[in-house]
């Protein structure tokens, strides 16, 4: 398995998706958020898809050379249509509308439809913490509907339906929240059936409804199902997947999941919180770094060994992985080489890790 230097697979994400006629500025913004998503340590959002998305340029899923543009614009909400493009070009596009109008009026909400995968939907969140505010997303698949169980059911109807929040801190990373109301990711499941894993338990069921380990249970024919998150409670993973689908699809115009089995467009829904329209902002800080340290006076568990803030293993893994560089399977590296040469490039010249 190699080990790629952040650096190093910008600049191949950038020849590749260039090669593949995408503008040069969304290139990066693409590639450098599905690295940050590897160095974070979510490699079902970052290097995988990397093939993926190529594939889905060439198959003309969504344009390349697409721009996000504005179909409704009130004071405290705006609706984005992506323009076909890639996803993290219209999500980016919709948070930082979302930011500036919440620095105007407080709270601002945005929308966003018609675009490809808007990728590790805690990006956007975070992009708005960095810039002192508070971030809270909703993120469906529009109208995919094959991936996970609802509770009480054997068969995938809804999607991974994920859920991020940020919060910006003085002195130290965000406060980050980046789940998906499912017991994983989709993502996991195939990365683990590329390096031919198994699963821990609690994560699958087969086609049947029986307990599984083999991601082949779920990427087979027929598949089975990813369980909604919560395990003896899951209800509330699935009551947590119909929010999601109600805010970013039906609210966001996207569309809810219907059965569908191939993905059009996410349906985003992201709002922004302007701290200071609320409490004095030195106020907000001082209580949360005391419920910080109240949190940390809790006896630790030795089966854990320590407490740790939402967000903080994503920080922890990036820098290890900034020191060490991204893990790549081989199954994804050689299908990121195979991506290549179709597009004329020479993968033998790349960095090997």
């Amino acid at each position: 398995m190699p080990h790629i230097k952040p650096d190093d697979l910008r600049q191949i994400g950038y020849q590749l998706f260039e090669a593949a006629d995408c503008p040069p500025a969304s290139a990066r913004a693409v590639i450098d958020h599905l690295v940050e998503s590897s160095l974070y340590g979510h490699d079902s959002h970052g290097s995988i898809r990397i093939y993926e998305y190529i594939g889905q340029i060439l198959d003309g899923i969504f344009d390349p050379k697409g721009q996000p543009s504005i179909i409704s614009d009130k004071p405290c909400a705006v609706v984005v249509d992506g323009g076909g493009t890639m996803g993290q070009i219209g999500a980016t596009f919709a948070t930082q509308l979302a930011i500036d109008k919440a620095k105007e009026h407080g709270v601002a909400t945005a929308t966003l439809r018609n675009c490809g995968h808007v990728g590790r939907v805690g990006a956007y969140p975070l992009q708005v913490a960095r810039q002192g505010l508070i971030g809270l997303a909703f993120c469906n698949a529009g109208h995919l509907g094959r991936q996970i169980a609802p509770y009480g059911g054997l068969d995938g109807k809804l999607s991974t339906n994920p859920i991020s929040f940020a919060a910006p801190r003085r002195a130290a990373d965000p406060i980050l929240v980046d789940m998906t109301t499912s017991v994983c990711a989709e993502g996991k499941v195939r990365i683990a059936h590329n390096k031919g894993e198994m699963l821990p338990e609690g994560r699958i069921i087969d086609h049947d409804g029986n307990p599984s380990v083999d991601p082949e249970d779920f990427v087979g024919n027929p598949p089975g199902a990813i369980l909604p998150f919560g395990g003896p409670v899951a209800y509330k993973g699935y009551c947590l997947s119909m929010i999601v689908e109600i805010l970013g699809g039906a609210l966001g115009g996207q569309g809810t999941a219907n059965g569908e089995t191939v993905m059009q467009s996410n349906g985003l829904h992201l709002t922004v919180y302007n701290i200071g329209h609320f409490v004095e902002e030195d106020d907000f800080h001082a209580e949360l770094e005391s419920l910080i340290k109240h949190v940390h006076t809790s006896r630790v568990d030795p089966h854990i060994g320590e407490i740790l803030l939402p967000g903080e293993p994503e920080y922890r893994t990036g820098r290890q992985r900034q020191q060490e560089g991204i893990p790549i399977d081989d199954t994804t590296w050689a299908r990121i080489g195979e991506a290549a040469r179709g597009l004329g490039l020479n993968p033998d010249a790349w960095p090997q890790g």
